[in-house]
């Protein structure tokens, strides 16, 4: 059984590109709920507490995710280390120990840390989650690697900034970001200390085109064009891919996560480091974003173009009506937090699978589509071209995002995550 799983994974890794997961899962007898590990479990129960329970912004919720993913792959990764541990290395390990208990354990103690609200739900969910092993010794030291691996996280991330409140003061005039949706949104996570990050400000962008040079006018006036709610250049698909990333992106890259991860056949460690290496990465993309986010405090394209008369630069029209064809995020513009985390995200697959070549498939509740692509450097133009096609974003600030990303999850999946051997 063994030899099976190595050579099922081994031919995953090998031919992500070329056969269709669906085909090959059809041919084997497999399904992605026989391959269901703990790891999706509590994905899918972390998302319902974070976005559905707690109404976290996207933003948000891929940080709150971060902390539950990373205690859960320090204690999988625990009892048979293949890898190296990311923050904690338990103080006792009983051979024989169950992955699927420690990792529960750890998921279930982070998020009643985190939502202590959500308790009634959560003792359901992990009830629900070990009733599903066999009540025996080796479940028993599961939990309690699991729990004390989840304890010494949240200790040693006390104080790190998650959720402090943060006053925020605008500014006014050409160039400034003006909040267009009330409180601005997450203001906290810009001095948040990163997870892997030395600091938030490591990896900060190099700043947005100054009002008189070409690069803003064209940016300006591309967006104005493309990005418009009515009387738009886009093609009726440019409208689609506009549209296609404007669900809650915590929900909809934890449900990409699960269903990619269905497909791959991967052992539940190896589903525990892909989880971890994800949200890690994107949380800290965030993290670096919304520090140069607060930083260079840019105006975002609904107040720019309303006043476009105003900045001094003789190639950018105004039109004092001008909306979005999707709503704009509360807060500052530069650079596009949707390029940072995509871009992380992007650049950890590449990572893992060791090669650009990876076939995804993203779906959207908004435009109920699906889009598949066949390199991660894809899903990145393509996410470039979407908040554009958005009307919330400039294109410079998408690519600067973009290269932040990679940069991030570039430094945490080189010194973090590793093989021991």
């Amino acid at each position: 059984m063994r030899n099976y799983r190595n050579h099922l994974h081994i031919l995953f890794k090998r031919s992500v590109t070329r056969i269709s997961f669906a085909v090959l899962f059809v041919v084997l007898g497999l399904s992605s709920t026989a391959l269901a590990d703990v790891v999706s479990e509590w994905n899918a129960t972390a998302t319902t507490v974070i976005v559905t329970n707690e109404k976290r912004a996207a933003g948000a919720a891929i940080v709150d995710a971060a902390y539950m993913h990373a205690a859960m792959y320090d204690a999988i990764n625990g009892i048979n280390p293949r890898f190296s541990q990311f923050a904690v290395v338990p103080s006792h390990v009983v051979a024989g120990s169950s992955e699927a208990a420690a990792g529960a354990a750890a998921a279930y103690t982070v998020l009643v840390h985190l939502f202590p609200n959500q308790k009634p739900f959560l003792d359901e969910k992990y009830a629900q989650s070990l009733a599903q092993i066999p009540d025996d010794q080796s479940k028993t030291d599961g939990i309690a690697l699991g729990t004390e691996v989840a304890e010494k996280f949240i200790k040693l991330r006390a104080g790190d900034g998650w959720n402090a409140p943060v006053s925020i003061t605008p500014g006014n005039g050409p160039g400034a970001w003006q909040p267009t949706s009330g409180t601005p949104v997450t203001p906290w996570m810009a001095y948040m200390r990163p997870f892997a990050l030395e600091t938030s400000s490591q990896f900060r962008a190099s700043g947005p085109p100054t009002l008189d040079s070409d690069q803003w006018s064209n940016d300006y006036n591309e967006t104005k064009s493309f990005g418009s709610l009515n009387g738009s250049a886009r093609t009726p698909e440019q409208t689609v891919i506009g549209l296609f990333y404007t669900e809650h992106t915590g929900a909809q890259y934890a449900r990409i996560f699960r269903d990619f991860a269905a497909q791959q056949g991967l052992s539940l460690s190896d589903n525990a480091r892909l989880f971890a290496m994800l949200y890690v990465a994107g949380a800290d993309s965030l993290i670096a974003g919304w520090d140069s986010k607060y930083y260079f405090a840019f105006w975002r394209p609904i107040t720019a173009i309303r006043a476009g008369d105003t900045d001094g630069n003789p190639n950018t029209v105004g039109n004092p009506n001008w909306t979005p064809l999707a709503g704009t995020p509360g807060h500052p513009e530069y650079p596009a937090a949707h390029g940072c985390v995509t871009a992380a995200f992007a650049e950890t697959l590449r990572s893992f699978f060791d090669t650009k070549k990876v076939t995804i498939s993203l779906t959207s509740t908004v435009t109920g589509t699906t889009r598949t692509f066949n390199s991660t450097d894809d899903l990145i133009k393509e996410i470039i071209d979407a908040r554009v096609f958005g009307g919330m974003h400039y294109r410079s600030s998408v690519v600067h995002g973009t290269v932040l990303g990679k940069k991030v999850a570039h430094f945490v999946t080189s010194r973090y995550f590793q093989p021991l051997n």
